[in-house]
């Protein structure tokens, strides 16, 4: 099956600590980009629609995704590649500084309907762009599934009630949302995680995941909830590690329409939580946003948790089901 993904590619460059000698690095980021990125790697057949300017950062951008198996489509080009200053703190978490201007264009249509579009982050809620990330999906909407990831950046979400708004139409958009804790803690203050998912499953989406760094991860459906641990590791970072764990979700589910999202049982959920924090503590193991391919993640899968991951379903002949 086919993937589509739409959204912004980012130059991290990630700060050396303070005093430690070490130079700054520069890696090829932005959250959409980092899923396509990760899905290649799994092995997927997938589009990323972005933009890229023709700068070093670009380039360097285009020849990872495209050495990765990943076909870029250019909706427009900026007069210089999106870059994120990123601090790392005593325990590895990112703190950004962004310099993004985002305009997406509809690019060249990928070859054939995706079967799988997934959104999220910047492209999302950011002014102009949003506006085509949105079309795109909806465009979509009647023939393949669609998820979402907020990718919270508070600096780039403006005032909060018009980035709830925006969040919550996305929400209503796709059938799979993947959410941080601190996401959640962003968009609404005092209010328990749970509860917010539990609520965004009324606006729409089958199935909606909760990660929380170190204290694991939540699935919850309108049937049931299921929570996860994580697994133990040494960090070196955690940049790109909820993106590692997104591309592990879309390819576990990987042709399940919106009636089997929603049917999935405990058993699958707790297999798909296992699986995908195990891309993501690969990914937090080494630096930057480097997920695992498919040999690696089934290592670290075998050398962890008991619980078998679901297998991925064939696309269904019918198409997806309302």
């Amino acid at each position: 099956m086919s993937f589509l993904v739409i959204g912004e590619c980012v130059a991290d460059i990630v700060r050396a600590p303070a005093g430690s000698g070490a130079a700054d690095r520069v890696h090829p980021g932005g959250s959409p980009a980092n899923v396509a990125y990760g899905l290649a790697r799994l092995g997927r057949d997938v589009t990323l629609l972005t933009q890229l300017a023709d700068d070093p950062a670009g380039r360097l951008i285009g020849d990872r995704l495209k050495d990765a198996g990943v076909r870029v489509e250019i909706g427009g080009a900026p007069a210089r590649t999106p870059t994120a200053v990123v601090g790392l703190d005593a325990h590895g978490r990112p703190a950004y500084a962004f310099d993004i201007a985002w305009t997406l264009e509809t690019g060249t249509p990928p070859g054939g309907t995706p079967a799988h579009v997934h959104i999220g982050s910047v492209a999302a809620v950011v002014a102009p762009g949003a506006d085509t990330v949105l079309a795109e999906a909806e465009r979509f909407r009647d023939r393949a599934t669609i998820s979402y990831d907020p990718n919270v950046r508070p600096a780039l979400m403006g005032e909060r009630d018009g980035a709830v708004a925006r969040v919550e139409r996305c929400v209503a958009l796709a059938d799979l949302v993947k959410a941080s804790d601190e996401d959640l803690a962003w968009l609404y203050p005092e209010e328990d995680p749970a509860a917010v998912a539990a609520r965004w499953l009324t606006l729409g989406p089958a199935v909606v995941l909760v990660t929380r760094g170190a204290a694991g991860s939540l699935a919850l459906t309108r049937h049931r909830t299921v929570a996860a641990g994580a697994p133990p590791v040494a960090v070196v970072d955690t940049v790109g590690a909820g993106d590692s764990f997104m591309s592990a979700v879309l390819d576990t589910l990987a042709g399940r329409d919106r009636a089997a999202l929603g049917a999935l049982s405990a058993g699958e959920l707790e297999g798909l939580l296992a699986r995908a924090g195990a891309a993501a503590a690969v990914t937090v193991s080494r630096a930057g946003a480097q997920p695992p391919d498919r040999a690696e993640l089934d290592a670290a899968r075998a050398s962890g948790a008991a619980v078998s991951s679901p297998p991925a379903l064939p696309l269904p002949g019918a198409g997806v089901q309302p």
